[in-house]
């Protein structure tokens, strides 16, 4: 049987700051993600199974995504916890909001790098991840491709 390629859409609003960065980004700044998670696999061949035809039940990979990625960065303002920003998170957390430090630049680039480990340390054996799309807006985005990754 063919390997089929299907995809699934989120969003999500993030806040973030590029520590050292030599433009605006340097400030803290939002944008309303898009991620698009594309998988591939063989659909499944038992007429007995539940998800007969199916690669994956688009609910099975939505419940992956939201628990790894959407959840955790939905409203929440990320910094790199290896710069001065760490000040300004402490101050932000005091205040009761959501801030996420991580342990890289939070750019388009090293959230999709972070956001594939993430989702392919949850998919099932025969599920592999292809691709990753991040836009952070309708023309700027980051792709993540297994095929580039080995």
């Amino acid at each position: 049987m063919s390997n089929i390629r299907i995809t699934k859409q989120f969003t999500f609003e993030t806040g973030h700051a590029l520590y050292g960065y030599d433009g605006k980004c340097k400030n803290v700044h939002g944008h309303s993600y898009k991620l698009d998670v594309t998988v591939i696999g063989t659909p499944i061949s038992d007429s007995d199974n539940a998800k007969f035809g199916m690669v994956i039940d688009f609910t099975d990979l939505k419940k992956i995504v939201k628990e790894e990625i959407v959840d955790v960065f939905d409203h929440a303002t990320v910094f790199n916890k290896n710069t001065p920003h760490v000040e300004l998170a402490k101050e932000l957390k005091d205040r009761d909001h959501n801030v996420l430090l991580v342990d890289y630049q939070p750019t388009s680039e090293m959230m999709v790098i972070d956001f594939a480990q993430k989702i392919k340390n949850r998919l099932p054996n025969a599920i592999k991840l292809h691709s990753l799309k991040l836009s952070e807006t309708a023309t700027s985005y980051a792709q993540w491709y297994a095929s580039d990754n080995g």
